[in-house]
C-alpha cells in the first residue's frame, strides 16, 4: 500500500513537472513571439522614420515674389516711393540703420541696410547704402567703399500656392537661426536636449512629481525629439499606446540623426498659430506672421514670446489674448534668467518691452488676378501638385507700385463715374492690365472693382466685344498697300449699305450719326469714324484684317463678317493688351510674361523666361498707324487726356473703344514704357451709357497721372523708308505755307502724293489774308 502511495506521488510530481515544462515552453514561445512582434514593430517604425523623415520633410507651398525694386542713378523714383517699398518689405526706421532690415532718414538722404537675398541670378549680400534724391529721381548711390551703380532690394512676397491641408512654413537652416532662440527653446522646453537620447527619464520624473503634487497634469516630460515625433508622425492623440510609440520613435530618431538635424526639423515643424485656414508652422514663418520680420532680426522680447507660444499657440495668441501672451513671455524671460541664458537685468528690460506684434499679419495673395495669370502661365510646365508642395520660389514681373496705382484708379474711377452718371451703386465693373511697353512684362492686373476678390477674373476671363479697339488692324491691312492707301488718302464718309448673305443689310453709322464727306485716313482713325473705316476694310478685304489680327497676337476664332471691321471681336483685356503691345514695339510680337524665373526650395534654377520677340508686321506700316494713334490723343476721341496729362510731351498713343448700346467702354494706350488697357461694363451685359472716352479713358488717365513721374515719352524709332510730307487735309494733296490747317504726315517712301493742293502756291499777300480767314 505504501509503495503504491509513493508511486502516485512520484507520478503527480512528474505530471506537475511536465505541466510546468509545457507552461515554460508556452511562455518562452509567447515571449519569443512577443519579441519578434516587438522587433518587427520597431523595425517598421525605424523604416518609417528613415523613409519619411529623410525622404520628404514637408509639403511646401510655392512662394511668389514681386519684381525687385532697382535703384540706380536717374531711376524715376522719389524718396516717398522708396520708403513705401521699404515699409512693404518690413524695414524699420532705426537711426544709422545699423542692422539689415533697417533704414534711416538723414536730411535729404536715405540710408538703407539691405537684407541678404538669393535671386535667380545669384545671392545679393547685405549692404549699407546711402541714396540721394533729386526731386522724383535717384541722384546717386554710395557705400563706404565708394559709389554704387545698382542697388537691388529683395522682392516682396506677394502670394503662395498652398497645399490642400493649408500648412504653411518658411524653411530656415540651423545656421540662420539666432543662437539666443536655440538656447531659449532648449532651456524652456527640454533642458536635457543635448545629453539625452530621445527620452529623458529625469524630465519624466520631474513632470510626474509635479503632477502628483498638483493633483493634475501640470507639466510635460516630453523632449523636443518626442514633440517632433508627435507633430511629424503621430498627431495629438492621448493614449498609452501612442506615448509608447512616441518614445520608441524618439529613440530611433536620435539613433539615425544628429541633434542638429533634429533641432532644425523641430524649428521648422512646430505649430505656432493659425491665420484663417492657413496653419502657421515653424519659427521662420511665425516671425513674419507675428512681427513682419525675418527670424534673424528678432530681439530678446520677441524671441521669448515665440518660445512661449510653443506651449499653446491658440491660448496665448498675442493678438486675441495679449495679457496671457505677455504673462507667458515674462515667465519665459524669468526662466531664461534663472537658467543662465540671459542676465537678470537683460531679462527685466525685455519684460518692460511691448509685445511688438504687428496688428495684422502681413497679407498674402493680395493680388488674385495677377496670381491667376502666374498660375496659368506656369501650368504649361508645372503640375498643380508641384506648385502646391515642392516649395518652388517663383519670381514674377508684378510691380507693387504700379499694381497699387491701377487698383486705386479703377476703384476710385468707377465710384466717381457711378456718382457722376447716376448709375446704381455697385453696378459698374471693370478690369485693368498694365504691361511694360518694351518687354511685355505684366506689371499689374486688376480683375474687378474689388481687387482682393478671388472670384471671376475679368482681366483674364471676361470676353467682351472690343468695339473700335479693332480699327488699327483695319488700317494696318490697308496701309500695307501704299500704292493705294496712305494716311492722306481721302475716304468717303457717306451712308453705306452692304447686302449680307442671309438677305439682310449691314448699314454702319458713325457714333454721332453725322456724315462728313471725304476725310483723310488718319482723321478717320483719330475720330474713330465707323463708315470710312468700314469702306476701307471692305475694300482691303475682311480676311486681310483677320490676318493682321492674327499677327497682332489674337488667337481666338474670328468670323470674317463685315461687322468684325467695327469691333464684333470679343477679347479679354489681357488679349487686347497683348495685341496693342505689338503696336507699341514697332511690329514685334512679344508674349505677355508674368514670370521671370522659377527656383527650387533650395535656390537651384529650374526655369528662366527671357524676352522673346518675333517680327510680324512691316515696321514702316506700324510707324504710320502709331502716328495716327498719337493723333487720337492729340486731336481725336482721346483729346481730353490733355487736361490731365502732358500728352504731347509723352507722345501718348491710344484708342478708345465703344460697343453697341454703350455696353462696353474701352481704352488702350501706351507711352514709351507703359501700356495699359482698361475695360468698363456690367457683368450682366446691360448698357452702362459710357463711351470709351467717357468711361475707360477716365480710369486710364487716373492711372497714368499716378505713374507720371515714372513715364517716358513714346518716340518710336523711325524705320528706314519713311518720308514726311506736309498735306492739305481737305484735298489730301501736298501743301505749303499757303494752306491753313495743313499737317505733316509720314509716308512710306515714294507713296506721298505728288500733286499740289489748290491752296498751295498762293501769292504772298493773298496767303497772309487766307491765313487770317483760315
Amino acid at each position: 500500500m505504501a509503495g503504491r502511495g509513493r508511486g502516485r506521488r512520484r507520478g503527480r510530481r512528474r505530471g506537475a513537472r511536465r505541466r510546468a515544462g509545457w507552461r515554460r515552453r508556452i511562455a518562452l514561445r509567447a515571449a519569443v513571439l512577443a519579441l519578434l512582434a516587438l522587433a518587427a514593430w520597431v523595425a517598421w517604425l525605424d523604416l518609417r522614420i528613415r523613409t519619411e523623415f529623410e525622404g520628404r520633410r514637408w509639403e511646401l507651398p510655392a512662394s511668389v515674389y514681386a519684381r525687385p525694386l532697382e535703384l540706380y542713378e536717374g531711376a524715376p523714383l522719389g524718396r516717398e516711393a522708396v520708403l513705401a517699398e521699404l515699409r512693404r518689405l518690413g524695414y524699420r526706421p532705426v537711426p544709422g540703420a545699423p542692422r539689415p532690415g533697417t533704414y534711416a532718414l538723414e536730411g535729404a538722404r536715405l540710408r538703407i541696410h539691405t537684407r541678404r537675398f538669393r535671386f535667380w541670378d545669384g545671392e545679393e549680400p547685405p549692404r549699407r547704402v546711402t541714396v540721394r534724391f533729386a526731386g522724383a529721381r535717384v541722384a546717386g548711390l554710395a557705400t563706404s567703399g565708394g559709389t554704387l551703380a545698382l542697388l537691388r532690394l529683395e522682392p516682396a512676397l506677394v502670394g503662395k500656392f498652398y497645399p490642400r491641408h493649408r500648412e504653411d512654413r518658411v524653411l530656415v537652416r540651423l545656421e540662420q537661426v539666432p543662437r539666443l532662440l536655440i538656447d531659449a527653446l532648449v532651456a524652456v522646453e527640454d533642458r536635457g536636449f543635448w545629453r539625452h537620447r530621445g527620452v529623458d527619464p529625469r524630465a519624466i520624473g520631474r513632470a510626474l512629481w509635479a503632477d502628483i503634487r498638483a493633483g493634475a497634469i501640470v507639466q510635460g516630460g516630453s523632449t523636443l525629439t518626442q514633440q517632433l515625433v508627435k507633430n511629424f508622425f503621430l498627431g495629438s492623440e492621448r493614449t498609452l499606446r501612442r506615448k509608447a510609440t512616441e518614445a520608441v520613435m524618439a529613440l530611433l530618431l536620435e539613433l539615425h540623426y544628429s541633434k542638429e538635424e533634429i533641432l532644425e526639423a523641430y524649428l521648422n515643424e512646430v505649430y505656432l498659430g493659425q491665420d484663417g485656414p492657413r496653419a502657421i508652422h515653424g519659427f521662420g514663418l511665425a516671425s513674419r506672421f507675428y512681427f513682419a520680420r525675418p527670424l534673424e532680426e528678432l530681439d530678446l522680447p520677441r524671441i521669448a514670446l515665440l518660445v512661449g507660444l510653443v506651449k499653446g499657440p491658440s491660448y496665448y495668441d498675442p493678438r486675441r489674448h495679449p495679457r496671457r501672451a505677455r504673462e507667458r513671455r515674462d515667465l519665459v524671460l524669468r526662466l531664461l534668467a534663472e537658467r543662465g541664458v540671459v542676465g537678470r537685468a537683460e531679462a527685466a528690460r525685455a519684460a518692460r518691452a511691448p509685445l511688438g506684434v504687428v496688428p495684422r499679419p502681413p497679407a498674402l495673395a493680395e493680388y488674385p488676378a495677377f496670381m491667376d495669370l502666374v498660375r496659368r502661365q506656369l501650368a504649361r510646365e508645372y503640375r498643380e501638385e508641384d506648385l502646391r508642395s515642392q516649395g518652388l520660389r517663383i519670381f514674377t514681373t508684378l510691380d507693387p507700385l504700379v499694381q497699387a496705382a491701377a487698383e486705386r484708379a479703377l476703384t476710385r474711377g468707377i465710384a466717381a463715374l457711378e456718382r457722376a452718371r447716376g448709375l446704381p451703386r455697385g453696378s459698374l465693373q471693370g478690369a485693368v492690365v498694365v504691361l511694360d511697353a518694351g518687354t511685355g512684362e505684366a506689371l499689374a492686373v486688376v480683375g474687378g472693382r474689388d481687387p482682393r476678390y478671388a472670384g471671376f477674373d475679368r482681366a483674364l476671363d471676361a470676353r467682351r466685344p472690343v468695339g473700335s479697339l479693332v480699327k488699327p488692324a483695319v488700317y494696318l491691312a490697308a496701309l500695307a498697300h501704299p500704292d493705294r492707301w496712305t494716311l492722306a488718302t481721302l475716304v468717303e464718309d457717306e451712308p453705306l449699305e452692304v447686302p449680307l448673305d442671309d438677305g439682310g443689310v449691314w448699314a454702319p453709322r458713325n457714333y454721332d450719326e453725322r456724315f462728313r464727306g471725304p476725310v483723310p485716313l488718319y482723321r478717320a482713325l483719330a475720330e474713330s469714324l465707323n463708315v470710312p473705316t468700314a469702306r476701307v476694310g471692305l475694300e482691303v478685304g475682311v480676311p486681310a484684317v483677320v490676318d493682321v489680327l492674327r499677327r497682332l497676337g489674337v488667337r481666338r476664332p474670328l468670323r470674317p463678317y463685315p461687322a468684325l471691321l467695327l469691333g464684333a471681336v470679343s477679347l479679354t483685356p489681357l488679349e487686347a493688351a497683348g495685341a496693342y503691345l505689338t503696336l507699341a514695339t514697332g511690329g514685334f510680337r512679344t508674349p505677355v510674361r508674368a514670370t521671370r524665373a522659377v527656383l527650387t526650395a533650395e535656390g537651384e534654377p529650374l526655369s528662366r523666361y527671357p524676352l522673346e520677340t518675333e517680327a510680324v508686321l512691316d515696321p514702316r506700316i506700324v510707324f504710320l498707324v502709331d502716328h495716327a494713334l498719337q493723333r487720337v490723343v492729340r486731336e481725336g476721341t482721346a483729346r481730353g487726356l490733355a487736361r490731365y496729362l502732358p500728352a504731347e510731351r509723352l507722345g501718348i498713343a491710344g484708342k478708345t473703344g465703344t460697343t453697341d448700346d454703350l455696353r462696353d467702354s474701352w481704352f488702350a494706350g501706351f507711352t514709351g514704357n507703359r501700356l495699359a488697357v482698361v475695360w468698363l461694363g456690367r457683368d450682366d451685359n446691360a448698357p452702362v451709357g459710357l463711351s470709351g472716352a467717357a468711361g475707360a479713358l477716365q480710369v486710364w488717365r487716373r492711372l497714368m497721372a499716378e505713374l507720371l513721374p515714372t513715364l517716358t515719352p513714346f518716340a518710336p524709332v523711325e524705320p528706314e523708308g519713311i518720308e514726311w510730307v506736309r498735306i492739305d487735309p481737305a484735298s489730301g494733296l501736298r501743301a505749303d505755307g499757303g494752306c491753313g490747317g495743313s499737317v505733316e504726315l509720314p509716308f512710306v517712301a515714294g507713296s506721298a502724293p505728288q500733286e499740289r493742293a489748290p491752296c498751295a502756291g498762293t501769292p504772298g499777300p493773298l496767303r497772309w489774308l487766307r491765313r487770317i480767314f483760315d
